[in-house]
C-alpha cells in the first residue's frame, strides 16, 4: 500500500474532525471562531459562515476519504490512518479552542 494512499486517509481525517464543531454550531446557531474571523480563529464567525465553513470540510475529507485514497473499512490501516487525523484535528482543536469555551480548567490552589 503507498504512503500516499494512507496520508490521504490521514488528511480526511483531519478534514472530517475538523467539520463538526463547525457543522453543530451552524446547526444550533451559535458563533464560532473560524478562518474568517477577526482575528482569524479567534474570533466568532456567524452561525451561516460555520456552516459553509464546516460543509466545505466534510466535502473535501470525503474527497479525500472515499475519492483519491478510496479508504477501506475493512482495512486496518487505513481506518487507523483515518483515526489518527481525527484524533490530531481533535486533540489539538480541545487545547486551542478550550482556552475560549473553558475546555482548559486548571484549579488554582
Amino acid at each position: 500500500m503507498p504512503w500516499q494512499h494512507l496520508l490521504s486517509c490521514f488528511l480526511g481525517g483531519l478534514f472530517l474532525m475538523n467539520a463538526l464543531p463547525h457543522v453543530v454550531s451552524g446547526a444550533t446557531g451559535r458563533p464560532f471562531q473560524s478562518p474568517f474571523a477577526k482575528p482569524a480563529g479567534e474570533g466568532l464567525s456567524s452561525s451561516t459562515v460555520n456552516m459553509l465553513w464546516g460543509l466545505f470540510n466534510a466535502a473535501v475529507a470525503y474527497a479525500l476519504i472515499c475519492r483519491v485514497g478510496a479508504c477501506d473499512l475493512h482495512a486496518l490501516p487505513d481506518v487507523a490512518a483515518t483515526g489518527l487525523g481525527v484524533l490530531t484535528t481533535g486533540l489539538f482543536s480541545a487545547r486551542y479552542f478550550g482556552r475560549f469555551h473553558g475546555g482548559n480548567l486548571v484549579e488554582k490552589p
